[in-house]
């Protein structure tokens, strides 16, 4: 019995002990965990933009005058030469006051008394006309007969070359004079008194696509040179990213970009083709005046996959300026800095273990690993504060 109860006192000592330094033991940590991955690494430059179709066409009114209202609406589909975009016609005359008419009302008097006086001067250049031509006859007789000179002859061929002429001046003037008079009058036309005039011009789409922009609806008299409407190809898209000057400098011809957060459920390929030689200056939403670059940019993929896009929507923009594919990669927010040398959390059997690993390229979510760690290893994300070499860790 002495023996049994040393045993027992022994095994509660040992019990007492272990409970004890259990409860000195701290708990694990719970970080979150990831797991080192094999794949493409991207280093992306990333820009703001819009797309634009390539080519708009603005149509003009051509002269000036009074435009119906214009029947084309926002999306509609146009032919080039066919589709009429606009029906045109003179525009009324000027209101006219009773100012203007009493001077108007001159004018035509005036126009009527020279149109009389130069009626007399037709009548007088006709009769003189006629007289000319009888003198001449009778010379002719007398000359034949032997009784005049050829002398007498000329001078009166002569005279009849005159009073022709001087017939044709008067008719020229009696024109002149109803050409006034009919000016006068026209200037006594009020609104509405020329509604008989069928004169019209139709204005046709330069190109065939699709009504952009109505830019003048309503009937109205315009003048020259207003702008009606915007046709353009709606499946002729580009994109123009602004991008900062430092950062467009690292960007090429050729690059590939992929296009995102544009309202789809999958990103768009698309191509650099020019970054503009010229830069311009913008103030941020911070008040920082910053020069910016735009980089135009055209769709690989085809217009079945972006059929929702068209001119001036927002989008936003990674054009890949590096890439190493097929290899390992961390997040970024596994990596920190030890003695300069950037380290992992490993976590090897429950307990956090400090790696340095040599890191490759890098962009806003993933760095490449060039060494250091393998493929399936876990580590530590986020690691805080009370994560260091040698705790232990749970997945949390």
């Amino acid at each position: 019995m002495k023996t049994i109860k040393k045993y027992i006192k022994i095994i509660l000592g040992v019990m007492a002990v272990s409970l004890l330094v259990y409860a000195f033991i701290p708990n694990p940590i719970l970080v979150d965990m990831d797991t080192v991955k094999r794949g493409d690494v991207l280093v992306t430059l990333d820009g703001e933009g819009k797309t634009k179709i390539h080519d708009i066409y603005v149509v003009y009114s051509p002269i000036e005058g009074r435009v119906t209202r214009l029947e084309s609406e926002q999306g509609d589909t146009v032919v080039a030469g066919e589709t009429v975009i606009a029906n045109m016609s003179p525009a009324d005359p000027r209101f006219v006051d009773s100012r203007a008419e009493i001077q108007a009302q001159a004018d035509i008097q005036g126009a009527q008394a020279a149109l009389g006086f130069e009626e007399a001067q037709l009548a007088r250049a006709q009769a003189e006309l006629e007289f000319s031509k009888a003198e001449y006859a009778r010379a002719d007789q007398l000359y034949r007969s032997g009784n005049v000179s050829i002398a007498r002859i000329e001078r009166a061929d002569l005279l009849v070359k005159l009073r022709e002429t001087e017939l044709n001046t008067a008719l020229s003037g009696m024109e002149v004079a109803q050409s006034v008079l009919t000016a006068a009058k026209a200037r006594l036309f009020q609104p509405g008194d020329n509604d008989g005039d069928s004169s019209s011009l139709l204005v046709h789409a330069p190109v065939s696509g699709k009504v952009l922009r109505i830019l003048h609806k309503s009937e109205g008299v315009i003048q020259s040179g207003t702008p009606l409407v915007e046709v353009g190809n709606p499946e002729d898209l580009e994109i123009v990213i602004e991008m900062l000057s430092r950062d467009a400098v690292l960007v090429e011809a050729g690059d590939t970009a992929l296009i995102k957060r544009w309202g789809g459920t999958e990103d768009i390929t698309a191509q650099v083709r020019v970054v503009s030689p010229s830069g311009f200056t913008k103030i941020s939403a911070l008040g920082v005046e910053e020069q910016r670059v735009n980089i135009y940019m055209n769709f690989i993929d085809g217009p079945a996959k972006w059929r929702g896009l068209g001119d001036a929507f927002r989008v936003e923009a990674s054009i890949i300026v590096d890439r190493s594919d097929d290899t390992l990669f961390v997040p970024i927010s596994a990596l920190f800095r030890f003695e300069g040398q950037w380290s992992v959390f490993q976590v090897v059997d429950g307990v956090a273990v400090r790696q340095a690993v040599e890191v490759g390229r890098m962009n806003d979510q993933i760095a490449e690993v060039l060494s250091g760690i393998a493929d399936g290893d876990q580590m530590v994300v986020h690691p805080g504060s009370g994560v260091v070499d040698g705790v232990r860790v749970e997945r949390r």
